[in-house]
């Protein structure tokens, strides 16, 4: 199937898109709230650790799982719920694992709101950038196999599978080719509110916010993936809409929740060793450790 010049530039426009997305949110948290992009940098660095573990887990772990109790093309919807909510939980589970494992043993003291807003930006940036790519070069790919004899380039065997992949890539409609931009803009909201959500485990000392960030992860991603079989593009993305707008209500409620409390175990005492009214306090280690940070974040 030729494509259409609009056909070639709307999914090119969708990939650009989606990287420009998850730059220009780093961009806005940083000009808006002054922050490095060191931390967009850790929360880049994050996700892509977290795919090394989680991309291998659904590859084997899951796709055998899926085999063995008859998901792997799933066609009631018990079946289609229980792969969704397999998904959905995979994601929740590495994602945010790493991203705890970020807050306790590299970014020790980013412990405040706007830190997590950079370091979630970096997180879902990142995601958006490599996505983004990816339509690139499918698009590429696309237009390079266009008029090419097939059983030059793929196997006998595969010729009709490839050629079938090719048709549907090209007959998607031209309004429906920026859904995955949208989409990717939906994502970022998500990946603020995680950040915020996790910090929470360090600034409340309260485990129960890792399980709530990795529920509301796998809750999200699982939705959106059994959505998609049963209502559509369109209405899939309406869905991830109103989770964009919680995800934005969960940042809000949670901003000024999340400053650095006195007693925080990576760099501060605790209450009951507090001085006297009226006593000096001994500097330590610690606190010149954090008078410095303060210092430089001013």
């Amino acid at each position: 199937m030729d494509a259409s010049g609009l056909a070639i530039a709307l999914r090119g426009l969708n990939g650009m898109l989606m990287i420009a997305f998850g730059l220009a949110l780093g961009v806005f948290v940083a000009r808006r709230w002054k922050q490095p992009w060191g931390l967009f940098g850790i929360g880049a660095v994050t996700f892509v650790l977290s795919q090394v573990a989680h991309i291998p887990f659904n590859s084997t772990v899951l796709n055998a799982l899926f085999t063995r109790v008859g998901w792997a093309s799933p066609t009631s919807m018990g079946a289609m719920i229980g792969v969704a909510a397999s998904l959905g939980l995979s994601a929740g589970v590495f994602e945010e694992g790493a991203r705890w494992l970020m807050y306790r043993f590299w970014a020790r003291k980013a412990r405040r709101w706007e830190e997590a807003m950079m370091i979630g930006a970096g997180h879902g940036g990142i995601e958006a950038v490599l996505v983004g790519v990816l339509v690139l070069y499918a698009l590429f790919q696309a237009l390079a196999l266009q008029g090419t004899d097939l059983a030059s380039v793929v196997p006998a065997d595969q010729v009709e599978t490839a050629r079938l992949q090719v048709e549907a890539y090209w007959a998607v409609p031209w309004y429906a080719a920026l859904l995955g931009a949208l989409e990717r803009l939906f994502a970022l909201c998500l990946h603020l509110s995680l950040s915020v959500l996790v910090l929470q485990v360090f600034v409340r000392r309260q485990w129960a916010w890792l399980p709530l960030a990795i529920a509301w992860h796998a809750f999200v991603d699982g939705a959106a993936v059994a959505a998609s079989q049963v209502v559509g593009p369109y209405w899939t993305e309406a869905l991830i809409g109103v989770f964009a707008l919680l995800s934005l209500a969960i940042v809000v409620v949670l901003r000024g929740r999340s400053a650095r409390p006195p007693a925080d175990r990576d760099g501060g005492s605790s209450p009951s060793s507090k001085p006297a009214e009226g006593q000096d306090e001994l500097p330590t280690a610690e606190r010149l450790d954090d008078s410095r940070f303060a210092a430089s974040r001013a």
